[in-house]
């Protein structure tokens, strides 16, 4: 496995500089935030370290030649809207977007573009699922053209009330993962699986290791605290931060020796990269990068340095 981070907590460095500050630390690669130019509409949303618009052979052969200076690889490209949004132009040009991601990493050769389905939040999965097969059975086709693997990060986007109440990702759980691959039985579409999500809704995040153990391309390392005094306050129907908290890895309920123990015994053998989301850690870049070198001190004790 290769331990990496995901850009997006870095929003204040240029590419250079993420490169450079994951090689001081010690990380093997890097997911690298691709949001269109503008405004973010949330936390950690937005993020530009690769630009798309207009990105050719020549700006594929300056990131390639930043990473090859760094010695750091870059484990896949990141965009994360919601192309199934009942805005419909808001979801074109998330789904628009997400064809140049993947267009991008055919161009840069690298193999992994990781996203999130979307959903039309006030509708149920059934009602969604129409939407979801006429937007993403383009997406897929779209990628095995250009031979690049799509991870869907399983985060059910449900976190404040304008997400309410089936939040905007409908791929949270493995029941709706089975029907999306029965529905999409591409081997070019799979899981950016992130163990996290699973916690907070009562879920084992070790059995999807072993049942779709040939869909997870690429892995999230978050943490998360379940505030038990919060949750009996407020119960399991209220928005989901009022009892829970993302944590760096190592801070939170998941076991990582037994979970990268697992991950490794099912043969996946790509990266996992941390996503800090931790708020303890937001005041500052200092922070921030504080955040990045606990997290990848911690997570050696389990995927040592890559070809040692």
């Amino acid at each position: 496995m290769q331990l990496g981070f995901v850009s997006a907590i870095l929003p204040d460095l240029s590419l250079e500089e993420v490169f450079e500050t994951a090689a001081r630390i010690g990380y093997d690669c890097v997911e690298l935030m691709c949001w269109p130019a503008g405004e973010a509409e949330r936390r950690y949303a937005g993020v530009t370290h690769v630009e798309m618009d207009g990105f050719d052979a020549a700006r594929a052969k300056h990131v390639r030649q930043l990473a090859g200076d760094s010695g750091v690889a870059i484990s896949g490209l990141g965009y994360y809207p919601n192309p199934l949004s009942a805005d419909f132009n808001e979801a074109d040009l998330a789904s628009g977007h997400i064809r140049k991601v993947i267009a991008a990493c055919d161009v840069l050769d690298i193999r992994q573009m990781n996203t999130f389905v979307g959903r039309e939040p006030s509708s149920s999965v059934d009602d969604n699922w129409s939407r979801f097969l006429e937007v993403w059975i383009p997406l897929v086709q779209f990628a095995e053209e250009r031979n690049v693997r799509i991870g869907i990060e399983n985060c059910p986007m449900l976190f404040t009330s304008d997400e309410w109440p089936g939040g905007k990702n409908l791929a949270v759980s493995p029941t709706i993962w089975r029907r999306m691959f029965e529905a999409i039985p591409s081997d070019h579409f799979g899981l950016n699986y992130d163990p996290s999500h699973m916690v907070w809704q009562q879920m084992d995040y070790q059995l999807p290791v072993r049942d779709f153990a040939d869909r997870i391309f690429h892995v999230h390392a978050k943490d998360v605290r379940v505030d038990r005094h919060r949750l009996d306050d407020v119960g399991i129907l209220s928005t989901p931060l009022e009892y829970h908290s993302p944590k760096l890895p190592g801070l939170g309920e998941i076991d990582w020796g037994r979970f990268i123990s697992v991950l490794g015994d099912s043969g996946f053998a790509g990266p996992v990269c941390v996503e800090v989301e931790d708020s303890a850690y937001e005041d500052s870049l200092v922070a921030r990068t504080a955040a990045l070198r606990q997290s990848c001190t911690y997570l050696r004790n389990f995927i040592p340095l890559s070809g040692n």
